[in-house]
């Protein structure tokens, strides 16, 4: 099945909102057989709209239009379908019903311009949408399918997993499309690229593809297999497990660190702490983002100023004044306290200079030192990131979460090949 994307919104094409929609579609299409032809971004015009409509419906056997549903003069979906399928608007009273008792239990005014929202194309399938107001739209028309989803992120994802991704599935039936994603976390691209392709050339062809999509806190690789299920797709993926075993903390598509971290700590048994300062609390953030964290994540502290190391951590002057708070004696004396302080089996650890500013010849902008301690281990690691201040605020976060994993799982050797200094 061939499939088209239409995403509408101005604020897509000025630059004002990323369109991680499209992506993510993408992947959700792919995963279930289906070929993403093309993606097109249109703005909220009714003439717009309603060319790429002509051009996708012609070409495609399923199109994915999001965006402009909304309740306000510029969402003009609606209007270019009814002009599009020369049918009316009909008001939807489930869905009425609905977005009414959603107002009152949040206790937010209900307006009529909340009202229209519940009015959808005559000819339209209408998809229950339970994380949000506007619902989805499935419509058929001369064997081509045309699904029109919400915007917002959080709606549209909801929609594609509960009402669309089984539709289509039970359209489509098996595919012949077989994927493997495997996360990887804490080594570079070029470096894994050389570790794991080894002698890969000849099993690699028309019908299996090895791609790495790097992101801003590791790599995922993917694995994808034209054919189906062969002897091929198993060999290959036997040897990435083999040669990438120590960075794979992972083999599903949107599992994150701190899930696997999660995970695994409560697996083991195991209660964590966390004592930042550069980070300012990303490191637990991220950790508390995780469903189920509160019955391994113990707490934090966010030590931002030396007066704070000074008097929640135990951190000496005598240590600040030799050393200075960016250091590896600073970084041990967090780990331990707070894993002391907070009746945690680990304790984690971040200071460094996040920048742009703050930065000196012997301690430039990017230097973090990150530190570990257990029962079994106390070490602190030196890292040197970027010139961007929230970057090297996320890479810290990541690498600290990962130096944990290793540690619990007992893995030789450390993230980027890092070395630790210990107490």
């Amino acid at each position: 099945m061939l499939a088209y994307q239409i995403s509408v919104g101005n604020e897509l094409l000025i630059g004002d909102t990323v369109n991680t929609n499209m992506t993510w579609i993408g992947q959700q299409l792919t995963r279930l057989g289906i070929r993403t032809g093309k993606a097109m971004t249109v703005p909220d015009d009714l003439g717009s709209i309603l060319a790429a409509l002509d051009e996708s419906m012609a070409a495609a056997e399923l199109t994915i239009l999001t965006g402009g549903l909304g309740p306000t003069h510029d969402d003009l979906t609606k209007d270019a379908l009814i002009r599009f399928f020369g049918v009316e608007l009909t008001r939807h009273e489930p869905t009425l019903t609905r977005i009414r008792r959603m107002f009152f239990q949040r206790g937010i005014p209900f307006t009529v311009s909340n009202e229209a929202q519940a009015d959808v194309p005559t000819n339209c399938t209408v998809l229950d949408n339970h994380h949000g107001t506007a619902p989805g739209m499935w419509f058929e028309r001369e064997g081509r399918l045309l699904v029109v989803l919400p915007g917002v992120p959080r709606e549209m994802k909801g929609l594609m997993l509960d009402a669309v991704a089984p539709r289509l599935e039970a359209l489509v039936g098996a595919s012949a499309i077989v994927t493997r994603y495997f996360q990887i976390s804490g080594i570079g691209e070029s470096t894994l690229s050389d570790l794991v392709i080894g002698n890969l050339d000849e099993s690699l062809g028309r019908d299996l593809e090895l791609a790495y999509l790097p992101h801003s806190h590791g790599i995922t690789l993917r694995l994808t297999s034209h054919a189906g299920e062969t002897e091929a797709l198993a060999r290959v993926a036997a040897h990435i497990r083999t040669r990438a075993a120590q960075y794979i903390h992972c083999e599903t598509p949107e599992t994150e660190l701190e899930q696997t971290l999660v995970d695994l700590a409560i697996a083991k048994g195991l209660r964590l702490a966390t004592a930042e300062s550069c980070t300012g609390g990303w490191v637990s953030n991220l950790i508390t983002n995780v469903p189920g964290s509160s019955a391994m994540f113990v707490g934090g502290v966010v030590a931002y100023e030396n007066a704070v190391k000074r008097w929640m951590l135990d951190v000496p002057d005598s240590v600040l004044l030799e050393h200075g708070a960016v250091s590896r004696e600073v970084a041990l004396i967090m780990a331990k306290s707070v894993a002391a302080k907070l009746g945690a089996d680990i304790g984690l650890s971040t200071t460094g200079i996040a920048g742009p500013t703050g930065g000196t010849d012997e301690k430039p902008v990017g230097l973090v030192w990150i530190g570990f301690w257990s029962k079994d281990a106390h070490f602190a690691v030196q890292a040197r990131f970027f010139r961007d201040r929230v970057l090297n605020k996320e890479r810290s976060a990541k690498v600290a979460l990962e130096i944990a994993r290793r540690q619990i799982l007992g893995i030789h050797g450390l993230p980027y090949d890092l070395k630790a200094e210990s107490a």
